[in-house]
């Protein structure tokens, strides 16, 4: 593992992401371990799967920090 951390993350609706609304979502806890910075834009596990990184232990985390995108092509 490369420096974990957690990120509060705020999810971007399509609408948000083609520039239609400013909607977004409510924030979630992220694990990262691939150095996502400041408003980089990435992709999210969430649920179990998030949590199973830490399989024998109880972590609060939202999502898993899955990707880091440079770009969205919608």
């Amino acid at each position: 593992m490369r420096n974990p951390r957690f990120l509060v993350v705020v999810p971007m609706s399509r609408e948000a992401i083609t520039g239609g609304s400013p909607g977004r979502g409510e924030e979630l806890v992220v694990f990262d371990e691939l150095g996502a910075g400041r408003g980089a834009i990435i992709g999210i596990s969430e649920g179990g799967e998030a949590a199973n990184a830490f399989w024998s232990e109880r972590v609060p985390i939202d999502a898993y920090c899955a990707c880091l995108l440079d770009r969205i092509n919608v």
